[in-house]
């Protein structure tokens, strides 16, 4: 990182961060054209021990779950808090903002019981709630992925 100055290490400020986060994109890339693909989507975050894992869930077809197949590695970008900085002068402007970016491995969960872990991380992280019931109908008709966490930095500019 270049900005050293701006860097968060702590593993709490960086979950307080994750938290404060209303979306999170995946760049997937696609071989055939030579483009990445990026996505916003709703996410759930889980710690397991020392492992980091984010859980998203989809339709069971389309252009993201192609990609997905083809190349499971993905790189990840999240950020709040943005505000503008203005001053008097253009190369003054700057903004405040607290980010996270990473890379990591992308994988189908087909087992219900994490399925509902995975869901339930999702509807927690957004209503603050995760004590839902999902019933088979509903299990087998969403697919549920998550990418496990191999690289992650985060940083703030928030003088």
């Amino acid at each position: 990182m270049r900005r050293t100055d701006r860097e968060v290490t702590d593993e709490n400020k960086i979950d307080n961060i994750i938290e404060k986060c209303n979306c999170c994109r995946i760049g997937l890339y696609d071989s055939e054209k030579s483009q990445v693909y990026i996505v916003p989507l709703n996410f759930g975050y889980v710690k397991k021990e020392e492992q980091k894992i984010f859980y998203f869930h989809c339709a069971k077809e389309g252009r993201k779950i192609e990609l997905i197949q083809k190349n499971p590695k993905a790189g990840f970008e999240l950020d709040t808090n943005y505000q503008l900085k203005e001053a008097e002068k253009a190369c003054g402007y700057s903004a405040y903002f607290q980010s996270i970016i990473g890379n990591g491995e992308i994988h189908f969960v087909t087992n219900n019981e994490e399925k509902v872990i995975g869901l339930n991380s999702i509807m927690k992280h957004n209503t603050g709630k995760d004590n839902w019931n999902f019933d088979e109908k509903m299990l087998n008709s969403v697919c549920v992925f998550k990418l496990v966490i191999e690289v992650l930095s985060c940083k703030e500019n928030m003088k």
